[in-house]
């Protein structure tokens, strides 16, 4: 039977584990500090604010009618039609200082009046009169405000009811995530400072908040973020050299194209950055599932064979690793691929060439996007097991499971074979 390490080989197994995290989580706030965007962004246009409120509103009634035909009413022969349907909508403002006033907007093409019964709640784009032009209401959307937030509570609910106290702080992480991107990336993007150290200081600090925040600070925790900023490593190295082999802009669609213009001549590099820091961003929710799950999978193989050596940890570990990233890269891969649903069904109207339109720089970006993510995410696994696994033999963090009423513990050593390997 392996002897069971010291108090002695804990602590220095604590204090080896600091030495390496300190220093990376202080270079991370390092990072964000020298590149804390300061001052107004600068931009190639001016982006005026215009005088608009967007009040809530109850529509009371509609009435069909003939109007003109538009640019949006395009049939599929290419040919504008003279006249459409038009929906005139009479509604209710229910908010703001015009609350009570009775108005009436055009529906957006395709709106029926089964769509907008009376009693649905609704946006109207309200433009106060000027010395040149009056009075002007709009259409904008419908207001959504009570089933999302009511989603989001459901969520919350769910979450905490379930998870409880872990649920809570895992919420409170998010939150605190989505801060320190509001704050922090996206300002110092625009400002167009350097991409790759915006993204991993952001990171960095994120996952030590998020992980510590929800899974308690122990060296359990330690190694899965020891093999999360490992994956991340590995995936921003990846993900530069992708971008320039495969020579990604960034400028893909037509909001990053408009980005660019408003940009300048910041621009290309700007979003050539911001694809960089996309590509991290987006593996961290599921770098941090598999970190989290394998560390805890060392710790519970060891709880259960107190006597196992730390091959047969790790052996152990990737069993249930290669079972994770089966089902995981499925995740990535499906997830994209519902994202861009629209744009596979208009390839699928134009038939358009599968290589030339897999190639193209739309389609480039989301496939290295998903490759690279995919990639990092299965270094990682491995990465977390063994340093997990190296963890735990010598902090000696996993007691047996089993103790007498006297405190004695019983060492039952299990051995950790192949379950699939046939005696």
């Amino acid at each position: 039977m392996p002897t069971r390490p010291t108090p002695a080989a804990a602590t220095r197994t604590r204090r080896a584990i600091a030495a390496i995290l300190l220093p990376l989580i202080l270079a991370a706030a390092v990072g964000m500090a020298l590149t804390w965007p300061h001052g107004e962004a600068s931009t190639a246009r001016t982006v005026e604010a215009v005088a608009i409120d967007y009040p809530s509103a109850t529509v009371t009634g509609t009435t069909q009618e003939q109007c003109e035909g538009t640019v949006e009413d395009r049939r599929t022969d290419g040919t504008i039609p003279t006249t459409v349907d038009c929906l005139r909508v009479q509604a209710t403002v229910t908010s703001g200082e015009q609350r009570g006033q009775e108005v009436e907007v055009w529906a957006t093409a395709g709106t029926t009046a089964a769509d907008v019964p009376a009693g649905t709640r609704i946006l109207v784009e309200h433009y106060p009169a000027t010395d040149s032009d009056s009075e002007v209401w709009a259409w904008h959307d419908y207001d959504r405000t009570l089933p999302l937030v009511s989603i989001a509570l459901l969520f919350v609910l769910a979450i905490v009811l379930v998870a409880r106290t872990r649920g809570l702080l895992a919420l409170v992480g998010l939150v605190l995530a989505f801060v320190v991107i509001g704050a922090y990336v996206l300002p110092a993007l625009l400002r167009g400072e350097n991409a790759v150290v915006v993204a991993l200081s952001a990171s960095t600090v994120i996952m030590a908040v998020v992980l510590y925040l929800a899974h308690g600070l122990s060296l359990r925790t330690s190694a899965a973020l020891l093999g999360t900023l490992a994956g991340l490593a590995a995936t921003t190295a990846l993900g530069v050299v992708a971008a320039q082999w495969a020579r990604l802009s960034g400028v893909s669609s037509e909001d990053s194209y408009r980005l660019s213009q408003l940009l300048g001549e910041s621009g290309a590099t700007s979003l050539r950055g911001l694809f960089l820091s996309g590509l991290v961003l987006a593996g961290l929710g599921v770098l941090n599932d598999v970190t989290i799950t394998q560390a805890s999978a060392v710790w519970e193989l060891r709880a259960a064979s107190p006597g196992a050596t730390r091959r047969e940890l790790f052996r152990g570990g990737m069993r249930i690793g290669r079972d994770h990233i089966a089902s995981t890269v499925y995740t990535i891969a499906f997830a994209y691929t519902g994202a861009a649903l629209p744009v596979l069904m208009l390839l699928e109207i134009y038939q358009l060439p599968l290589g030339p339109t897999l190639t193209s720089g739309e389609f480039a970006e989301e496939i290295v996007r998903t490759m690279v993510s995919s990639i990092g995410l299965v270094l990682a696994i491995p990465l977390t097991t063994g340093i997990a696994a190296l963890v735990v033999t010598r902090s000696g963090a996993a007691p047996a499971r089993h103790a007498q009423p006297d405190g004695h513990a019983h060492a039952h050593v299990h051995t950790l074979g192949d379950p699939d390997r046939t005696p």
